[in-house]
Parts: structure tokens; sequence; C-alpha cells
């Protein structure tokens, strides 16, 4: 630790840190513009000159190293006046516009003008004017003339989103910030440049022009779409969402958001609300009130349950409905008598059911943390944007990421180790791993695991997971939703345990954890696949859109299209064609609520907003429909009185879920060989990040980005020259029943038998399973 003085107090920082961090430590304020915590050090923008002892002119803070008994004065003379020199040369060309910039409000330039900017300028040139430039739907780049170049926004993309989207052009007063040629920024975490522009050069496209900072309220709440659980605020005005912006949290979010998070805001405020409940009768859709809706959801349902048993009768939801909701809905379909209760809609193996409750397996800060890190079937940078980027960052700092999967996604990091292939052959690939492991070890390998000779790849594998530091062995959504994900389950636990790492899930959705604690799973009941796979009478979906949001979507909209009775819970306007009542529910920015995050972390949160017209909050209409029902336990005043009683608990800031998650089971895994593929063809499908939930596939600004595209057919350029398909032409697929066309496109590192083609799309919607055999021809 070395000791300073500034400003006549005396600190300690460690060695090798700057005049800034020690100011940062004292909470003496330097003024600033390139300077930022997360980023590395540019000294571009000079604001921060400061008058250090001994040195014949002022210094920049953010880039002079402390030395022991160095002597700094932030505010002196000699400092202000180096300040102030600066600041007047950046006023020089800044456009005189701040009445009508967005920026205007929460402009550091502003706000440092005020203390540090002359009162008039004593330059009387033209000033210079930079054209305009198109960086996509999400950032705008029309006022770039009043860019400072700090370049903080061309280190974000190269540290922290891992690609360099924005660069700087020219030199002197000729330099601008700029695209590549022709490209636009299509980062999945672009959008945080935006926050760090310390002007108005870049600001949020979809909110352009439409509220002054000062008019709007701020509310925190927590984003529904990843399994992160990003804290947010969100900014209102006149009873309408307007802006999202991260909420500082650094064992979560640090201060970052992925664009998911930031832009899905505009689907809340989507044209297709449902704003009041509707009832289909002799095919006609009709608006009618509340009462009379329950009334005749609650009849249909005891009707149902009279003539057909409770078995009839299943409810299914998504991982992003709050704990309470889900309690609820859980409570209500077990007082009829029926177990037929699920959220996890794209799982396809239950094996498992009873013996876990899957999570993370550590906390996000000690994922940061890891030094040998086994991903095994994850689109994880779409997946979960912020713990790639998190995962980056370790990278960098020696960890080593090792990946199987079928598809060789750039996860904008070096890996140490890459399997990609196709999904059939991923266990006998763990099994390879495993035979590796116990061979450094010195160890007998499994009973049945003999005959298995183990590839490069794989030993490459178990040796980066025996070398040293924390390591993890960590299962992805695709692999959760695997046909054989118990199984996979079962390898990757038996690696870990033999390598000391820790194993976990990476969840999908906000409250996949907090589904399991709300005990919406069955135990004797159907679960989410059977309950569609033996068609039911009657089906209660909360939040879900089945024929997207469901592993095999044909079978799902099958089921619901025979059933008597289709009750939709749902912020929007959807199956019109086989619902019979819709119910507007109001989504996590019109209810209380909590979500359980990967790490098991709680975190409860209030409406933003009051409810859109008739929309009432699922918990509430749940809890009505319960007493409607006759059934017991519906009695709650507030969603905090459910989540105390789930979790036992009064207060969540210390209550720590951790002991109740478990990934451990006891469980041996099987030995499969590679199997010689006779060239049938398997499909991959991803669920594109932009389609992932019912709100995120209405937000308009980020349904015309390039991860929005319709899903293509990619295949590999062997398979491709087999079926005589070139990039760009359209191919005939089919899967079970269904058949689509669909644009081909080919992705030379695909294995040779695999075609990638995204889920949870209306173009898709007539396919099967995600997983399986597929059959595709040219068109």
């Amino acid at each position: 630790m070395v000791e300073i003085e500034i400003d006549g107090k005396k600190v300690e920082v460690q060695e090798g840190s700057m005049v800034m961090d020690a100011a940062n430590k004292l909470g003496t304020y330097i003024p600033h513009f390139c300077y930022h915590k997360k980023l590395s050090i540019a000294a571009n923008c000079r604001m921060c000159l400061v008058e250090v002892e001994k040195a014949p002119k002022p210094l920049p803070a953010c880039a002079t190293p402390v030395t022991a008994g160095m002597v700094v004065r932030s505010n002196s003379e000699k400092a202000v006046k180096a300040q102030k020199g600066v600041m007047e040369f950046l006023l020089i060309n800044h456009p005189l516009d701040c009445p009508i910039c967005d920026q205007g409000g929460e402009c550091q330039l502003q706000d440092l003008a005020v203390g540090y900017g002359p009162s008039s300028s004593r330059y009387e040139e033209e000033k210079r004017v930079v054209p305009p430039k198109d960086a996509g739907p999400l950032i705008s780049m029309n006022e770039m003339s009043r860019c400072i170049h700090c370049t903080r926004c061309v280190r974000f993309g190269q540290e922290i989103a891992g690609v360099m989207e924005f660069g700087m052009l020219n030199r002197g007063e000729h330099s601008e910030i700029t695209t590549f040629v022709d490209k636009t920024v299509n980062s999945e975490l672009s959008g945080n440049m935006i926050d760090l522009c310390p002007v108005g050069a870049l600001t949020s496209k979809p909110f352009r022009y439409s509220a002054r900072t000062w008019e709007l309220s701020r509310r925190k709440s927590v984003s529904p779409h990843d399994s992160l659980g990003s804290n947010l605020i969100v900014q209102v005005k006149a009873g309408k969402v307007m802006r999202v912006l991260p909420l500082e949290n650094e064992a979560v979010n640090e201060c970052w958001l992925s664009d998911r998070d930031r832009f899905s805001y505009e689907g809340l405020n989507s044209d297709a609300r449902l704003t009041t409940p509707m009832i289909k009768q002799g095919g006609q859709w009709q608006e009618t009130d509340w009462q009379t809706a329950l009334e005749y959801v609650a009849h249909g349902l005891k009707n149902i349950r009279h003539e057909h048993g409770a078995d009839a009768i299943a409810a299914l939801a998504t991982p992003y409905s709050t704990l309470e909701e889900l309690v609820l809905l859980q409570k209500m379909v077990r007082g009829l008598g029926s177990d037929n209760i699920d959220f996890r809609l794209r799982q396809s193996d239950f094996a498992l059911d009873g013996k876990i409750t899957p999570w993370l397996g550590m906390s996000v800060r000690e994922f940061s943390q890891l030094k040998q890190v086994f991903v095994i079937g994850s689109f994880l940078r779409k997946e979960q944007p912020l713990l790639a980027a998190r995962l980056r960052q370790a990278v960098k700092r020696g960890a080593k990421v090792s990946v199987l999967h079928g598809a060789d996604d750039d996860l904008l990091m070096p890996l140490a180790g890459k399997m990609i292939q196709a999904p059939s052959t991923w266990l006998s690939v763990l099994a390879q791993v495993i035979v590796a492991v116990a061979r450094a070890k010195g160890m007998s390998v499994p009973a049945g695991f003999e005959h298995i000779e183990p590839s490069v790849e794989a030993g490459q594998v178990a040796a980066n997971l025996l070398s040293g530091g924390t390591k993890a062995v960590l299962l992805g959504n695709a692999a959760a939703r695997h046909p054989q994900a118990s199984q996979l389950h079962a390898a990757a636990q038996w690696i870990a345990q033999n390598t000391d790492a820790k194993f976990g899930y990476l969840t999908e959705g906000a409250n996949a954890v907090g589904g399991y604690m709300a005990n919406a799973i069955p135990h004797t009941g159907a679960n989410a696949l059977a309950a569609f796979a033996q068609p039911r009478k009657a089906y209660l979906l909360l939040h879900a859109e089945p024929e997207l949001d469901t592993f095999n979507p044909a079978v799902a909209r099958a089921a619901l299209d025979q059933a008597e009775m289709v009750v939709a819970l749902s912020p929007f306007k959807h199956g019109l064609d086989y619902a019979d009542v819709l119910l507007p529910i109001a989504p996590f920015s019109e209810t209380s609520g909590t979500f359980v995050n990967a790490e098991g972390r709680i975190q409860s949160f209030n409406g933003s907003v009051k409810p859109l017209a008739e929309t009432r909050p699922a918990w509430k209409v749940l809890r009505v429909l319960g007493n409607l029902l006759g059934l017991e336990g519906f009695d709650f005043e507030t969603s905090e009185a459910i989540r105390n009683e789930v979790l036992g608990t009064q207060s969540i800031t210390d209550f720590d879920l951790t002991g109740h998650l478990n990934n451990i089971v006891d469980i041996h895994p099987q030995a499969v060989s590679m199997i010689a593929n006779d060239g049938a063809l398997e499909r991959l499908a991803d669920v594109p990040i932009y389609a992932s939930d019912a709100i995120v596939r209405r937000a308009d600004a980020l349904q015309q980005t390039v991860d929005a595209q319709a899903p293509k057919v990619w295949m590999s350029s062997v398979l491709a020259e087999r079926l005589g398909v070139a990039d760009g032409v359209s191919v005939s697929v089919s899967q079970g029943q269904g058949k689509a066309i669909l644009i081909a496109a080919v992705d030379s590192q695909l294995p040779e038998n695999v075609v990638r083609l995204a889920a949870a799309h209306a173009s898709t919607a007539s396919l099967g399973a995600m997983f399986g055999p597929i059959s595709v021809e040219k068109a």
C-alpha cells in the first residue's frame, strides 16, 4: 500500500493505482470525461488535470500512478486554471443545442461547463460539422458534432462487449467516431454505449425526443428476461414506461444492461396489449367485465372436473412468471384435484424431477472469479449476455473456457477447448471426457467406460479442468432441453465431482429457480411435455404462448385445438384461434412480485406504472379465481404475504436460499460410444435473443435488429453441397406432421448432419421438437 495526500487529506491505496482511484477512495471529485472505472485508461480528454507537488506542470489524475508521499491538489489555482483551459477547448466546436438535446439534464459536459466553462467564447470561426451516421435501430448517431472524442464507446466495445464496432477515424479536428464501412452496431450489449457517452452524441433511438429527463419519475425494478435478474431503473412519464436504465449492483449486473433488458420496454406499450377480458362465444370474441369472465372460467373448470375428472385440467406457465403468480397457480390447480402444473415449457427430459432444484451452483461474484470453465450446450452470448461479459473479463485475467456445443458461435473470447458435435453425440463426448479425467488422475474408469477412447479435444478439456484454480462445469439451456438431459447431467456431475469443480445450470428466464421454490412442478401429474402429448380438456396458460414457448409447438397446438376450454392469462392478445377466454394480466412493470435469479438471489419489486386499462396483476386474478372455486388459502392481501408464506420468512434481505437449492443427485453416468451417423439429419434449435418471451417479441426496435431476422435453415457446407443448396435458396423443411418453406444459409462450422433452425418464431411454429430428426430438401 502507498500513502498519498490529496487536498490535505491522507489516503492509502494499492501500489500501481492512479491518483483518480485515490481521490475516489477519499470521496474527492475530480472532473473527468474519458475516465470510467470499468474501462481502460485513455487519458485523452485531459479534464482531470491536477497539480502534483514537484511536477513542473499539471498531470492527468486518471493516468498518473501514485508514489509514496505524493502531494496532490485537485482544486488549487494551478489545477483549476488547467481544467478551465481544457473546458474552453472542449466547447470550441460543441454545438449550442442543449435546449433540444436528449442528454440535457443528465449531461456531464453541461454540468462541468457550469463550473469550469467561460460565459462566452473567444472563438469566432465556424464550428465543425460531423455528418450523421446510421448505427442501426437502437443507437442514434445523428448529432455526432457533439462528440468530444472521449472514446468510452470504442473502449466499451473492445473491452466489455468483446467486439469493436466503433472506431476513431482521421486526426486532429477531423477526428470522428464512426462504425465500420456500411456496418450497423449489432452487439447484444450496445445500449451501454448510450449510458457511457458523457455528451449527447450517442442517444437512444426509441427514446429520442419523447421526454425530458426531469419530467421522468424513477422506479426500481428487476428484468424478467434472463436468469441474472438485472436491476433496472424504470423511468415513467404520465403512467407510461418511457425508458429503462441500469441500476448499479456490483453483485448482479454491475453498471451494465443487455439490449434485451434495456429496450424491451417498447413491448409494454405495444398495440398488441390486451386491455379488457374477452370471451369467445359462437366463434366470436366479445369483450366483457372481470366478474363475468372469472365466473365463466370458474364454472367451466368445475364442469370439466365434474365430467372428465380433475386430471383433465392442466396449467402451464413461463419461467418469467413471478414467484407469487406461480404459487397461486399451483395452489389453484392442486385445489381442483389436479397435479398437472409446470413452468419448464421447453424441457423434454424430466427423469430428475424431485431430485434436483437446478441453479448456478455459486454466486455471480464467484462465477466472475473462475479459472477453468466447461460450458455444455449453451448459446451463452445470446442467452446470458451479461454472464458472457463476466466470463470475457475472467478470460482476460487468465481463465480458460472450454465448450461442448452443437454450433460454433463466436463467444468473442479465446477458447481453451472446443468440441462442436451433433446434439445426439454430446453424451458420448462427455463419456470421453470422463475417461480422460479418470486416466489423468490414475483412477479406474467407471464401469462400462473401459472401451471408450478419448479424443485429443476431450483430453484437453480434462487437462484444463484438472489444472489449478476455482473451476466450474455448467449446463446451458440447450443441455437442459436435450432429450437426454438427465444423462448429460449425470456425466457432467461426475466430471465436476472428480475435478473438484463447482457444478451448475445457466437457467432460463428470470424465475426458473423461483418456479421450483413455488412448487410449480408436478409430483405425480403431467409435466409440460406430457400435458400436451396426452391432450387435456382444459388448459390454463399463464404468460405462455405455447406455439412459441414449448419444446414441441406442433404437438402443443394440436392439444390446444381439441381442448374444451383454454384460458389465456396474458398481457397481450394472442391465441385468438385456440383460446376461449383471454384475461388481461399485468406484465412485470405493472405488478409487484419476486424473481429468484440463477444464483438464488431473491429480488422483489413493485409495479412501476398503474396497470393499463382493465389489466390486473395475475396474483390478484388467481386469488379471486381461487375464491370463486371455493378453495382454501386464497385470502392474501398483498404479494409480500404470498412470498413470505412460501419462503417462511418476513425479511428477504438476509435470507439465504442456497441451502434449499441442489444440483447433485445420486446417479451414475452411462457409457455411450460414438455412433456412426447414417446421414440422418438432426435439428439444433436455439431461441433467438429477441424471441425469448412475449414482451421482447413485441418490442419494435429490437425486432428491427440483425438478431431478430427471420430464422434461416443453417447447414454445413458438406450438407448444402449434398442437397444442391446455396445461401439464400428456399428449402422445404419437414418435421413430424409440420412443414415450412424457409431460406437456407451455410455455416461451414456446423457438424455435417446438423440443421440449425431457431424455435420461438411464427415461421417455425408449425414444426416439431427442438431436437430430433428433421428433413430438408430443395423447395
